[in-house]
């Protein structure tokens, strides 16, 4: 047993967004117990091949983290707690308006699609995620650093899709600004985007009203050791450990039994 395991109310709510066709074949382990096996990996940052003993074989975990990773089932299973974790706070499941940021990390040498972010000196990639004001992920696209703001924006924007109906404001920093950017988002994707700006003549840190909801999403995803830095070789792989991190920080949300 370990902190990172799932209790029985949050395996139930995971496994309500499962394919029916997952339960259709025999398997040596679980598949709650592969899950937990990816979360460990998510939580620990360890190499794939120091899974515990007591853990499935490592091969078996990475074979179905990949497998999920490239037919879009941890996708699936993140919109589904989603969505049945913001109707159980009282929230309808379409929000009204999103909070829009990016985040630069380094990346290892054996990764491909990397690049240099001048603002931020370092070379890797860059994240950029559509929140609610809640804080739970909405869309997320990870690039090479070196793309710029508004580029990335409309990248996770056509990632979003029609999803959420209700959704027709973005808030968003001084780094997607631009008219013609702004423009082309009203245009295309039917949203409004806000640039909320720092209060000119006020030295040191200033907390922007919902913008700092975006940035402690930020901070969610760093008390996960793999997601400290860009440790994946494929752009899929990164994507899908920031799913896994905020597919147990939402299941924490449902009482632990």
């Amino acid at each position: 047993m370990y902190l990172t395991d799932l209790t029985d109310s949050q395996w139930q709510n995971i496994k309500n967004q499962l394919d029916a066709k997952i339960w259709q074949r025999k398997r040596k382990y679980p598949v709650r117990v592969i899950i937990n096996a990816i979360l460990y990996v998510t939580k620990t940052g360890i190499q794939w091949r120091m899974l515990p003993n007591d853990l499935p074989d490592w091969e078996l975990v990475y074979y179905y983290f990949r497998k999920w990773s490239q037919d879009g089932t941890v996708e699936k299973i993140h919109h589904g707690l989603l969505v049945r974790t913001r109707t159980a706070l009282g929230r309808q499941a379409s929000p009204s308006l999103g909070l829009l940021d990016s985040q630069s990390v380094k990346s290892m040498s054996v990764t491909d699609c990397k690049g240099f972010d001048g603002n931020k000196k370092l070379t890797g990639r860059k994240r950029f995620i559509l929140t609610d004001t809640l804080g739970f992920v909405l869309a997320l696209v990870v690039t090479a650093a070196n793309v710029g703001e508004r580029a990335g924006a409309k990248l996770v924007l056509a990632k979003l899709g029609n999803r959420f109906g209700r959704l027709t404001k973005i808030l968003a920093d001084q780094g997607f600004d631009g008219s013609d950017f702004l423009a082309e988002v009203r245009h295309v994707f039917h949203l409004l985007v806000e640039i909320v700006c720092q209060v000119l003549g006020v030295k040191g840190f200033q907390v922007l009203p919902k913008r700092w909801i975006v940035e402690r999403t930020f901070g969610w995803l760093a008390f996960h050791r793999r997601l400290t830095k860009d440790y994946e070789v494929t752009i899929a792989h990164s994507q899908a450990f920031i799913y896994w991190a905020m597919i147990k920080i939402m299941s924490k949300r449902f009482r632990e039994t």
